[in-house]
């Protein structure tokens, strides 16, 4: 192999391991604001008839999303009913991860984003999902457990990808 063959090699696998960190990075930080979404106070507003308000006292309600501390679950409400019933998750664990999931994925997501301690970051995140894993199969959501499948597969592969992390802040992790 000449060394621009090995050079270009590492660069499509350099690449490859940053477009990873980018989109598990970004898929964490976004799945953790998510975490933080409400609906907003609806707002009444007349019915528009060819262009002008009816006469009739028609309204249409809408309502934004909205971001807010207040706002916050960790674990959706449907979810969190359903995992209250199983026995292999006490109340007290499921509190707990309901107040530290979406933080969690937040500085998972960024310190992969920024390429803070890779390797340990991404085990973490593995567990993450690997955790919301178990809880699936508990309630039986097939769908959601492939689909964290994926996200588990794409994890192993950027540890497997982690030597060619060129562009990190501390490389070492």
């Amino acid at each position: 192999m000449s060394s621009n063959d090995k050079c270009s090699n590492d660069l499509g696998l350099t690449l490859g391991m940053l477009t990873l960190r980018i989109w598990l990075g970004l898929r964490a930080i976004q799945t953790g604001i998510e975490k933080f979404a409400g609906s907003g106070k609806p707002i009444d507003s007349a019915v528009l008839m060819d262009g002008a308000p009816n006469t009739y006292g028609l309204t249409e309600s809408t309502s934004a999303k909205v971001y807010a501390i207040s706002n916050y679950n960790g674990v959706p409400t449907p979810l969190y009913d359903k995992f209250i019933n199983e026995p292999l998750i006490p109340e007290f664990a499921l509190n707990i991860y309901n107040v530290v999931l979406g933080p969690a994925l937040i500085i998972l997501g960024l310190t992969l984003l920024l390429g803070i301690a890779t390797r340990f970051s991404l085990f973490l995140m593995g567990l993450v999902y690997t955790s919301l894993t178990f809880g699936l199969i508990l309630i039986k959501q097939d769908a959601g457990i492939a689909w964290l499948g994926v996200h588990i597969v794409m994890i192993v592969i950027a540890l497997a990808l982690a030597k060619h992390n060129r562009f990190a802040i501390l490389k070492k992790w």
